[in-house]
């Protein structure tokens, strides 16, 4: 990704900001001593921050979704009975109860109810089906699982895989259960209705939540394959809701956040919903992102932030223009991936004063925040990071004579790495042995330790950053993390494909990366048959997974240790030109099928004829 020489930060465009800075300086300290909890015994996390924006603003909306509007007040009752029912049911702190329901207030009762008890929610990707989910849901072993109603057919598939006792398998209605609990069908225990009766006030087990404690396992692209659970604990929903509600976007109770990302990931979850507890302000949510209905949503939710990441700014900024665009009370947005090719149209389009793009990976132990409102970058860190040299094929940190890491210039690119220390602890994932491999030693002097992001950034001056790109296995596509090696090893199941290599390519005019995969046939070309490839891929994978190029190969090429030559690939993308002798095919959007790319075909892709 290219950076105009106008993202640098200036000593005076630091100078203008300083009006702002001072405004400022007296809520960022008052955010950083809420988001560093540093008492072992103090009360925190989810629940009782919960508990907190409800004795500031009662009455205030909570929660909302198409009709259903709910206040503090009576989310925190709701959550409270679930909990007290849960606990009679055996869930304490410390189990661990799966959570496979799709965006609605149900999920985030759910998820509270279980934060204030102290037991883990892990967050189930409601993409995920088949073996992916048995994994995602074995990895974690857990006590129970709540499942909404939508969700029923994927879990009736692999529950036989599971071991989960019946009497713990709660369903949710899909409805508004708030006012009609609806029925659970045979062998599910309908958790609305047997929670109904619970008692509502806070449960003593809220206060019993400290910093170290688990709050929920967020799953990440496993770069072997299948998704780790990655561990987020209260401490850090304190230090993620007090730094992206409090200090970067000032959040109060007339607030509303509208949000259309999953809450099954971080960015919606902790620092939307978080975000918005922070201020005892409004969350407003949706089932699936809508283009074409989401500036109304916002207009009737009277929204004053949004939550985003960069392909959903691409597909507003793809509607056509409408004299509505800019009539709306949105001040402030909070997300990532937004590129500097699309900032000032949709800033300017849209009428927001404030972008306030971050960046933080659910598995590490570092964010960063555009506080001070400047253009095209994830803005500083409080945390120590550095920029180092890595080698363009393995992707690793290069290391001097002297055994230590090189530091890059400003401007330069290189892999962030984020100090680990009292401050910016490591929480890791469930498999000690995946977080060890993600900590450096010894990395500037004897002893230290740094958590290695896999990701580039750019530093632009005055500890600004830039996002550059991801490194190693794994590319974003539709605001979703890929594994490459998860695409390859559902492609290998298909009986005339004998080798497979997955990877991420740029296409004109879209945000992250297209998923593109060399095949060589079992046998040959001929024995392939495109439709039926695509609906194999399309019934194995997230949509957002299935690879949209396919270059066919007679033989892949490795490397002397038996690697893949994927930065060759990645280099040569769909390109004909740029292929020899392999042909290319592409699944254009609206078809049930790959076909062949000649130069029309890429003509009509560079130059934006289908909507990806």
């Amino acid at each position: 990704m290219s950076h105009a020489p106008s993202d640098t930060i200036t000593w005076g465009m630091m100078l203008r900001k300083l009006p702002m800075i001072a405004r400022a300086l007296p809520r960022v300290v008052k955010g950083m001593k809420v988001a560093n909890v540093k008492d072992p015994t103090q009360a925190c996390g989810l629940g009782w921050t919960f508990e907190q924006a409800t004795l500031r603003n009662p009455e205030g909306m909570a929660l909302l979704q198409g009709d259903v509007l709910l206040t503090y007040a009576q989310a925190n009752q709701w959550a409270n009975r679930i909990a007290h029912y849960l606990s009679e049911q055996g869930i304490g702190k410390g189990d661990v109860v799966a959570v496979f329901i799709e965006n609605r207030p149900e999920l985030l009762v759910t998820i509270l109810a279980l934060a204030k008890l102290g037991a883990v929610s892990a967050l189930l990707n409601t993409s995920q089906t088949r073996d992916t989910l048995i994994h995602s849901v074995n990895l974690v072993a857990p006590v129970a699982i709540v499942l909404g109603e939508e969700l029923q057919p994927a879990f009736a598939a692999i529950r036989e895989h599971v071991s989960i006792a019946a009497q713990r398998t709660w369903f949710i209605a899909d409805g508004d259960t708030y006012s009609h609990p609806g029925i659970a069908p045979e062998g599910y225990v309908n958790l609305i209705s047997a929670s109904a009766d619970a008692c509502a006030d806070n449960p003593t087990s809220s206060r019993e939540v400290f910093f170290d404690d688990p709050c929920f396992y967020i799953y990440t692209s496993g770069t072997t394959g299948l998704p780790k659970a990655g561990v987020f604990k209260h401490g850090r929903w304190m230090r993620s809701s007090a730094s992206f509600g409090m200090i970067a976007l000032n959040m109060h109770p007339d607030d509303v956040v509208y949000c259309t990302l999953p809450l099954y990931h971080a960015t919606g979850l902790c620092v939307c919903w978080g975000s918005a507890i922070n201020g005892a302000s409004g969350f407003a949510i949706r089932r699936k992102f809508s283009a074409s209905q989401f500036w109304n949503d916002v207009r009737r939710y009277r929204a004053t932030t949004i939550g985003y990441v960069g392909e959903l700014c691409r597909y507003l900024v793809d509607q056509p223009a409408s004299a509505d665009d800019s009539r709306h009370e949105v001040r402030k947005m909070i997300g990532n991936g937004l590129r500097p090719g699309a900032w000032a149209e949709f800033k300017t389009r849209f009428a927001v004063e404030h972008i306030c793009e971050l960046y933080a990976a659910s598995d590490g132990n570092i964010g960063f925040s555009n506080i001070l409102n400047f253009d095209n970058t994830i803005g500083f860190s409080l945390m120590a990071w550095e920029l180092v040299a890595y080698d363009h094929d393995s992707g690793q940190p290069l290391r001097s004579a002297d055994g230590f890491m090189r530091k890059v210039g400003k401007g330069e690119q290189g892999l962030l790495l984020a100090r680990i220390d009292e401050k910016a602890p490591l929480d890791g994932y469930t498999d000690p042995q995946k977080t060890a491999k993600v900590v450096l030693h010894d990395v500037f002097s004897k002893g230290d330790r740094f958590f290695n992001t896999g990701d580039l950034l750019r530093n632009i001056g005055f500890g600004h950053a830039q996002f550059v790109d991801r490194l190693g296995d794994t590319y974003r596509w539709k605001g979703e993390n890929v594994s490459t090696t998860e695409v390859e090893n559902l492609l290998l199941q298909h009986p005339h494909i004998s080798e497979a290599v997955a990877y991420g390519v740029e296409v004109r005019n879209t945000n992250g990366r297209a998923g593109m995969a060399a095949i060589t046939p079992a046998e040959s070309l001929a024995t392939l048959d495109f439709a039926e490839l695509l609906a194999f891929a399309r019934q194995r994978m997230p949509a957002y997974a299935v690879p949209l190029f396919l270059r066919v190969k007679v033989k892949m090429e490795t490397t002397g240790t038996f690697k893949y030559q994927k930065t060759r690939l990645k280099n040569e993308g769909f390109d004909p030109a740029q292929t020899g002798d392999d042909p290319i095919y592409a699944w254009l959007p609206g078809t049930q099928t790959y076909v062949q790319v000649t130069d029309d075909v890429l003509a009509d892709i560079h130059q934006g004829k289908y909507r990806y």
